[in-house]
């Protein structure tokens, strides 16, 4: 029932069908049911009922069971039948007493059973029991109709930020001769807390960020678009690595967001010298995998992993240096990662990880696929519960 239907019932008089095959039954309710302040249609047989029902539906039935041509049961049944007629409540009326009956009465969607003669009370008790249950059905349909509207406007809408999210993530990747590249990214939810970069800058050297804005949600990716932005200009004016993120941080402080703060990672790959630095701000300690052994281990010792960003305005990062020898990659991840789950709720952890990598030949972007492959097989049978990103580069030669 539409808006202005529902309307109706709560501002104008309930309009109520009566049906009885018998004129002095009907004069009877009529009077009745008027004098309360109810607009009452009485209608003496059970097509008419029908047809009368179809053509402007009553916010409540009063239907009599024995009647000719079209007993009330046979009414009943083809209401409940109609989709625009089958939430009207109809309370059948009838001299019959028995209870087989009143159990047929009610297996054909009668709400009510009222015996002859009336009780002037108890027929108004009842009706307006009912009238206030359907009211109470329409505001429940309304609301769970406007609730369907807000979820398909939230979901356009999260679908447009997702395509926002995604234009802030850089299209390709870079290309270095004797480096290989890998990136992954993968939401929980619509939109999501993750980013990565892969920044361009002078003397052929380039920049690899990845972040995690804790939180998920809308919250999470606004933050996360301005976290892209500041990190690029950063990396662009600042001498060196460590003073890059000393700047950035205070960018994160500035904004100021309550409750939120971004865990991060930043590499400076200089492939004229092999040599790569690396700024880890709180986040999950980045792998170096050795191909010629097969064996990974971290990066970043305790000393260098710092506080996250937004946390102390003023901190000065550190960095720390290591040269990448041939076959040799470095993979960085989110938290994401480390902490899926599988269907027993135990996290994957880092030597999970490790284990699952161990002892194997891989390319840089092989490994990134692996580590990928990794948790999907593990959480298997779970539903996401973390963004999930990856990003990795290695010589190749």
């Amino acid at each position: 029932m539409n808006s202005l239907k529902a309307q109706s019932i709560a501002k104008s008089p309930a309009s109520i069908l009566v049906v009885d095959d018998t004129a002095a039954n009907l004069q009877v309710l009529d009077g009745m049911l008027k004098d309360r302040g109810y607009k009452v249609r009485p209608v003496p047989g059970g097509r008419l009922a029908l047809q009368a029902a179809r053509h402007d539906p009553p916010d409540l039935i009063l239907l009599d069971i024995n009647m000719p041509e079209m007993n009330g049961y046979a009414v009943c049944e083809q209401l409940k039948a109609d989709d625009q007629l089958k939430g009207i409540p109809v309370i059948f009326i009838s001299a019959l007493t028995e209870p087989l009956d009143k159990v047929k009465a009610f297996a054909t969607g009668g709400v009510d059973y009222i015996t002859k003669p009336f009780q002037m009370e108890e027929l108004h008790a009842r009706v307006e029991t009912h009238l206030k249950l359907r009211r109470l059905q329409i505001d429940l349909e309304e609301y769970a109709h406007h609730l369907e509207l807000a979820r398909e406007r939230l979901k356009l809408d999260l679908d447009l930020a997702r395509g926002v999210q995604y234009s802030f993530l850089p299209l390709l990747l870079p290309e270095v001769p004797g480096y290989e590249f890998f990136a992954h990214y993968e939401p929980a939810h619509e939109v999501g807390g993750d980013y990565y970069d892969f920044i361009p800058l002078p003397q052929h050297r380039v920049a690899v960020v990845l972040g995690d804005v804790v939180g998920k949600g809308v919250a999470a990716a606004l933050l996360m678009a301005k976290l892209s932005a500041d990190a690029r200009f950063c990396m662009l004016t600042e001498p060196n690595l460590a003073a890059a993120v000393t700047k950035l941080n205070s960018l994160v402080c500035q904004a100021a967001v309550p409750n939120r703060f971004v865990t991060l990672v930043a590499a400076i790959l200089d492939a004229a010298s092999h040599t790569v630095t690396l700024v880890n701000a709180g986040h999950p300690r980045p792998l170096i995998y050795h191909r010629a052994t097969g064996s990974v281990e971290e990066v970043i010792g305790d000393r260098e992993a710092e506080y996250p960003l937004g946390i102390v305005d003023g901190y000065e990062y550190g960095s720390c240096q290591i040269c990448l020898k041939p076959g040799e990659s470095v993979l960085a991840f989110t938290d994401g990662v480390i902490e899926a789950m599988d269907v027993q709720g135990l996290q994957l952890e880092t030597a999970g990880l490790y284990a699952a990598v161990q002892g194997e030949a891989y390319s840089p972007r092989a490994l990134g696929e692996r580590v990928v492959s990794v948790v999907k097989q593990f959480t298997a049978g779970r539903s996401q519960h973390d963004d999930i990103a990856l990003v990795g580069f290695g010589r190749t030669d």
